[in-house]
């Protein structure tokens, strides 16, 4: 009966595991630029004593979907979005260069340019600082222009222009805080044929209604590992009872 239960325990635990992953992508499924992550059950070899034939299944992450989002138009200077591949560089927390999809930018109170999330957003030379101004536009080759404040509108200034890359995907892994990195840990060459959406948002690719539908699947099958588990301890109470004197 231990083998049993084994069985169901660690298919009911792998089974949690993707529906983490599943859960994550629903939560982001409004999130700007999001990428979902993949994950698939795979079969591996029981390692030990016994015929080669035992095999169990786990559940591994295969990377992340690199199909794009809608694109949604805004009207706002600051939102952009991405046509095609490509990637913006920012500065994550811990001073490294990542990358993102997402383009709803901003200004902070001292003029940075960065994201959403507080991520500043990185030039030629390093994080983008806009003085202050009455207009500001980006474009679509991510230059950032102004109209610098107390000016005429003809006096627009170009004060920086978005590093955008577009390294391969397999070039590419995602942190623990969504951004994604290079492999090897060294900032990618900027790529002058990336161009932007000005304007414009980019949707996250997360398929609602196929995510909808795998985590009741998953859920139903977690259900059908925990009957295992009880029909398994059923049975060796049934056994014990058996082997009573009577």
């Amino acid at each position: 009966m231990d083998r049993l239960v084994y069985v169901a325990m660690t298919g009911a635990k792998e089974i949690l595991q993707a529906q983490a992953v599943n859960n994550a992508n629903l939560a982001n499924a409004s999130t700007v630029g999001f990428r979902a992550d993949l994950s698939a059950f795979q079969t591996q070899q029981v390692v030990g004593a016994g015929l080669p034939s035992r095999a169990y299944a786990t559940d591994a992450s295969i990377g992340w979907d690199s199909s794009s989002g809608t694109l949604q138009t805004t009207g706002r200077a600051l939102d952009v979005a991405i046509r095609g591949p490509g990637w913006l560089a920012v500065q994550a927390s811990d001073g490294t260069e990542a990358y993102t999809r997402s383009g709803d930018l901003k200004l902070d109170a001292n003029g940075l340019l960065t994201t959403a999330l507080g991520n500043p957003v990185l030039g030629d030379t390093g994080p983008i600082t806009v003085p202050p101004q009455s207009a500001i536009a980006v474009g679509a080759d991510g230059s950032v222009s102004i109209v610098p404040q107390g000016q005429p509108v003809q006096s627009i200034s170009t004060v920086g222009r978005l590093k955008l890359v577009n390294p391969p995907d397999a070039q590419l892994t995602r942190g623990a805080d969504g951004l994604f990195r290079s492999t090897d840990g060294k900032p990618v060459v900027a790529d002058a044929n990336v161009r932007l959406a000005p304007g414009t948002l980019e949707s996250s690719n997360v398929n609602l209604a196929e995510t909808m539908a795998t985590m009741i699947e998953l859920a139903r099958n977690y259900e059908v590992q925990v009957k295992t588990m009880k029909a398994a301890e059923d049975n060796a109470s049934t056994s014990s009872k058996l082997l009573q004197p009577s």
